[in-house]
């Protein structure tokens, strides 16, 4: 795909007019028993597929789920995210079976397209995020704490800096934790994928003091950062999965998360609030800071 972000996005809805790469993909899929595919446009030569080989072929979709378009700021990015959805959704509807990766999604399935689809939780990397996933990365936590300059307390995100994933709420409630926490940072983890968004965030956080955006982290690199943080907090306002929550808890690290999505159902320590609330949500990390504190 082109590497200009916007160009990307065009070539990712426009896929259907590349016929000679649909085309090659189609091919290719003639030599398997079966396609697992998940989101527009992979979904697409997979429909194609299954339509030309019928019974030869088994169609799996592997539902991720599409965020929700309201959740975006711009007219054009909720326009995208809408036909991102619509896209999906026509393509899939003569997979064989489907699978979700949380029961929120799978009830999100079966209302859109009447889709029933068996739930599997994503398994993390439990040799790598564990109960001693602290004590073996000591050096790599230390490096972490020196190269950003941290001070306690440390919140954590993790994942893409986009929208619907509500940076700009956790911005907002880290301004609160500060009041309380005045040497709190917050380490936010992720690639940047929607420039004026960043742009604002990054303002935002400049008045605010103590925030760090790492961008980009390879994953072999991320035991580091959670054994680093004292608290995971995402105010992410739609999630599939969330990976992160599961992985910051498999290491010991309590996690605070609105109650919307998969999150209740992947949230093991920590709290959830309701949705929205950035007010109890910084009550909820002073709690949940004060309690390993004590």
């Amino acid at each position: 795909m082109p590497k200009n972000p916007l160009l990307e996005r065009l070539y990712r809805l426009l896929f259907f007019l590349d016929i000679r790469k649909v085309a090659k993909i189609v091919g290719r899929l003639g030599q398997f028993d079966e396609a697992v595919s998940f989101l527009y446009p992979m979904t697409l030569p997979a429909m194609i597929a299954k339509k030309r080989m019928k019974q030869r072929l088994k169609y799996v979709y592997y539902d991720v789920g599409v965020a929700y378009p309201q959740l975006f700021e711009k007219l054009t990015e909720r326009l995208y995210m809408k036909i991102f959805a619509a896209f999906t959704m026509m393509t899939i509807k003569n997979c064989d079976s489907a699978i979700s990766i949380s029961r929120f999604l799978s009830g999100e399935l079966e209302k859109e397209t009447g889709i029933r689809s068996a739930v599997k939780y994503v398994r993390i990397d439990g040799s790598r995020f564990n109960g001693n996933t602290t004590k073996k990365h000591r050096k790599e936590i230390a490096a972490v704490a020196k190269k950003y300059g941290l001070k306690r307390p440390v919140l954590l995100y993790v994942g893409r800096i986009s929208p619907h994933k509500g940076i700009h709420l956790l911005l907002d409630a880290f301004k609160l934790v500060r009041e309380r926490f005045p040497s709190a940072m917050l380490v936010v983890v992720g690639k940047h994928t929607f420039q004026k968004y960043s742009q604002q965030l990054r303002k935002t956080a400049a008045a605010i003091g103590g925030v760090v955006f790492t961008g980009y982290v390879a994953d072999e690199e991320l035991p580091a950062y959670y054994g680093a943080c004292d608290v995971y907090a995402t105010a992410s306002m739609w999630e599939g999965f969330g990976m992160p929550i599961a992985e910051a808890n498999a290491v010991g690290k309590p996690a605070v998360a609105f109650d919307v999505g998969s999150q209740p159902e992947v949230l093991r320590k920590g709290r959830l609030v309701k949705a929205g609330d950035v007010k109890g949500f910084a009550d909820a990390v002073v709690n949940v800071l004060k309690k390993r504190k004590g």
